[in-house]
């Protein structure tokens, strides 16, 4: 009786503990292949954006080569024999074009091959002389007319896209190729920031681009003897070793996803592979998403259905999997935004690059452009039609008489004039307006919202050979999906409404304003300057007397603080003259470290005032920049550090970063909120918690900073985190050459290279004469003064040409021009010549440039002044 009792329950245990393990292993196997089918469906939607972005990067630059091949300067070079100027002039415009969309690099290769000209051609990587003939680029466009290849560059070494164009004569042969080559890092930094494995392939299974380094040039699948041999050839990847890509397939996924554990390069976990060809270039692109999220479900769920028949371990397990499950779900939706996010904001790069290859493909006619979404009408110098697209005439209603080569641009204005198109107000004035403004040939951005409800993007170009593109791109769809993303979006379409009816009175009154500001501004600094340098000037002429120690000591100390105040009123008005483009950038080898200890030494009296330690790093980093320039930008990072700094201390110095120097300036203050970094380099904004604001200055010294910065091509940032601190930075390139000429400037050398040496000053000021004179005799020059052309003519007839002419230009409200041709007739020869002014005009100052002559300000810094001597010396020398 016990015994048939008891073999009923055994059985019964039994079963219920397999039923336990079956229904837990079945529930496991479930929320695995549920879970793994999910991260597949998600990873295929991030593999499109990723693709997305590749071919969105390389359409920005597939019209560059189209529009170069049709240029008559590029076609007529490849006809015939190239001379040295033929040669620089290609190079010159390859890089004026490289420097509009900023690709890697333009070459131009002969009907052989040979690179006759590059926009690095002053690079030591340079292309030019180098032979591609053995790149297949180069042989397909000779026989398709164009051509794509991705390879190492041959002499910069660095990996990139070739797109190549065929230029061909008006028979349509082949005279030579355009080569743009672009990298594709953009690609590669935002791939970065995912936690998947993105790798690119090319047509051999190669991975040429990935975000781990361990993926590079690692063949996916073995390689055949004829691909071998074509890797070898082009020299596609130079002497790298294509190391295969050692992985085991353990099943399918979904739609085309695999199960895949990759033992090398070594990942220590199964990972969902998916692919995508990219047909145009033959590449494919591969994403590996980590599986063990799905391992962690079927887990999870296994033990959920456990805990159904444990009710102890329930509510603990179901919490576990949910909140797994919910900070996976919130990962991948946060990806899932930024990558939208990015997306979003590189088509509106992508349609300017757009927009910009069509200014450039107009010269070649209308037909050119009609594959372009946007309406495009290009006109001349002399406001005629010259090229225009399908888009154009149908976004306007142009009858087809309308539009022809040549046709006024005032006939289509007048047109539209007719059909209210131009807006409210005068119809002469509108069309007047119009064509003043395609006269000055400014860049120019806005929309306009048509009668009929459609809202166009207006963009306009100059072009450099003269004339000027606009196009018509029609964002009517984008606004509507704007406005439904905003909740203020009534509001902000009133704003919109307003301002764009007063856009053009409002820009010319702001162009009035600010040309009025400008010329305050450097006007007040140039009257502040002038007590100053003469100042300077006397106190320079006064230390080379001779003086007790004391004295000498007390004048050193008054002409170093004249000197500082003369940099930074200078500085503020080469600033001034930004807007009006007289201001250049001199460039030369600038020793940081003294410059550094200078700034150091001055902000920690300062510091140490308000309970600051001031310190800089020591260095020896010379780079290549505008020393006056660099020490303004440096002494604002400093001034607002302190400002900013109620305790703690400031530290300034020096990181190099692949090729580059970075100064930075850190601080222990309040910090920054992150909302403000970017609108604290705007005019007049000042931040309400510094620590003296009754001492606070106009808020303009980071929107100086910001304009010097794009001047000297160096980028600014700043990081802060409020409470804590912040730091500003330049990046700066490294010095490759002249390190060993790095200005050091000493006015009390006994051998100075002025010695003796006859100087002819011609100025109309004859206080600017009077304290000019004093210092350069202090330098031991033999000086002559006059004041007008005609003392000067009358010095010539009697005196030879002098070592070094100093010419005020103009003089007398005259151009210098006749003056220096009659006294260059009566001596015989050209001596080295200075010219000097108040405010040279941006024409002046490439006129002189055309000459062979440089103007130096007024009044004239002494440090500037003796350099460009000693320069001209050593050259006549």
């Amino acid at each position: 009786m016990t015994r048939f009792f008891r073999i009923p329950k055994l059985a019964l245990i039994a079963v219920l503990a397999a039923t336990m393990l079956a229904t837990s292993a079945g529930a496991g196997w479930w929320a695995w292949h549920r879970e793994l089918a999910d991260i597949a469906h998600a990873s295929a939607d991030r593999l499109h954006l990723r693709a997305s972005a590749v071919r969105r990067l390389i359409d920005r630059f597939t019209v560059l080569p189209d529009v170069l091949a049709l240029d008559p300067e590029l076609r007529g070079a490849l006809r015939g024999p190239l001379s040295p100027s033929t040669v620089a002039a290609l190079n010159e415009k390859l890089a004026q074009a490289n420097g509009a969309v900023h690709s890697s690099t333009l070459t131009l290769l002969d009907r052989e091959g040979r690179a006759v000209a590059a926009n690095n051609w002053d690079t030591p990587g340079s292309n030019v002389g180098l032979d591609y003939r053995f790149r297949p680029y180069f042989h397909n466009a000779m026989r398709d007319g164009r051509a794509t290849f991705y390879a190492l560059g041959v002499s910069t070494r660095v990996p990139g896209y070739f797109i190549a164009r065929a230029v061909d004569d008006e028979m349509g042969q082949h005279l030579g190729v355009v080569v743009v080559k672009i990298t594709l890092d953009e690609v590669r930094e935002d791939w970065a920031l995912s936690d998947d494995t993105v790798a690119l392939a090319d047509e051999h299974g190669v991975v040429f681009l990935a975000n781990s380094d361990g993926w590079l040039y690692r063949a996916l699948r073995p390689l055949a003897p004829q691909d071998v041999a074509a890797i070898d050839t082009t020299r596609q990847y130079g002497n790298r070793p294509l190391t295969p890509v050692a992985r085991r397939v353990l099943g399918t996924v979904g739609d085309g996803a695999l199960r895949v554990t990759v033992d090398s390069p070594a990942v220590p976990h199964e990972v969902v592979w998916r692919s995508m060809p990219l047909p145009r270039q033959g590449w494919t692109l591969h994403l590996l998403a980590d599986a063990r999220p799905a391992w962690d479900a079927g887990r999870n769920a296994a033990l959920v259905v456990l805990a159904g028949w444990l009710p102890l371990i329930l509510f603990g397990l179901f919490i576990q999997q949910r909140i797994g499950l919910a900070r996976l779900r919130q990962r991948s939706r946060e990806e899932l935004e930024r990558m939208v996010a990015h997306h979003a904001a590189a088509l509106r790069t992508a349609q300017d690059s757009v927009v910009a290859a069509a200014h450039e493909a107009s010269q070649g006619g209308h037909s050119n452009l009609d594959h372009l979404p946007q309406g495009v009408s290009v006109i001349d110098g002399e406001l005629r039609l010259v090229a225009w697209n399908s888009r154009y005439r149908e976004i306007f209603g142009f009858p087809d008489e309308l539009l022809k080569v040549g046709q006024p641009i005032e006939a289509l204005f007048r047109f539209n004039a007719r059909r209210g198109l131009l807006g409210p107000g005068d119809v002469e004035e509108a069309i007047q307006r119009r064509l003043d403004y395609l006269r000055a040939g400014s860049p120019h951005m806005y929309e306009r919202e048509r009668p009929d409800g459609t809202i166009l993007e207006i963009r306009g170009n100059p072009l450099p050979g003269g004339g000027f593109v606009t196009s018509y791109a029609d964002i009517t769809a984008y606004k509507a999906a704007a406005r439904e993303l905003r909740t203020l979006a009534s509001t902000l379409e009133q704003r919109v409404d307003e301002r764009t009816r007063d856009l053009h009175e409002a820009k010319a009154e702001a162009e009035r304003a600010s040309r009025s500001k400008t010329r305050f501004v450097a006007a007040a600094v140039h009257d502040l300057l002038q007590p100053l340098n003469a100042a300077r000037m006397f106190i320079g002429a006064l230390a080379d007397g001779a003086l007790a120690h004391a004295e000498r000591q007390l004048v050193e100390q008054i002409r170093s603080a004249l000197d500082t105040q003369d940099d930074m009123l200078a500085s503020l008005l080469d600033v001034s003259r930004l807007e009006g483009g007289a201001v250049e950038a001199r460039f030369s080898a600038v020793l940081l470290g003294p410059m550094l200890a200078e700034l150091g030494r001055q902000f920690a009296v300062l510091g140490k005032a308000r309970g600051l330690d001031v310190r800089q790093v020591e260095t020896t980093v010379v780079v290549r920049s505008d020393p006056l320039l660099l020490r303004r930008v440096l002494q604002n990072f400093l001034s607002n550090a302190v400002h900013y700094t109620p305790r703690g201390r400031v530290l300034i110095g020096v990181r190099r970063q692949h090729g580059q120097a970075r100064v930075e300036v850190w601080d222990t203050g309040i910090g920054i909120p992150e909302t403000k970094t970017r609108a604290i380099f705007d005019e007049f904004l000042r931040l309400d918690n510094g620590v003296d604001r009754e001492r606070r200055g106009a808020g303009l010294g980071l929107s100086i900073v910001d304009r010097i910065a794009r001047l000297l091509g160096a980028p600014v940032t700043v990081r802060s985190w409020p409470g804590r601190g912040s730091v500003f930075s330049i990046t700066l390139p490294l010095a490759l050459e002249g390190i060993g000429h790095a200005d050091s400037a000493d006015y009390g050398v006994d051998d100075s290279p002025f010695r003796g040496k006859r100087v002819l000053l011609i100025d109309g000021d004859a206080a600017a004469r009077r304290v000019t004179s004093a210092l350069l005799s202090s330098w031991g020059c033999d000086v002559v003064t006059v004041g007008s052309a005609e003392a000067a003519l009358r010095h010539a007839e009697t005196d030879e040409a002098p070592a070094i002419l100093l010419q005020e230009d103009p003089l007398d409200g005259a151009s210098g021009d006749e003056l220096r041709a009659a006294l260059i007739a009566r001596w015989g020869r050209s001596p080295p010549t200075v010219l000097l002014s108040v405010a040279p005009s941006a024409a002046a100052i490439e006129h002189a440039r055309g000459l062979g002559l440089r103007y130096l300000i007024k009044p004239l810094a002494p440090a500037r002044l003796r350099a460009v001597m000693s320069r001209l010396l050593m050259t006549s020398d």
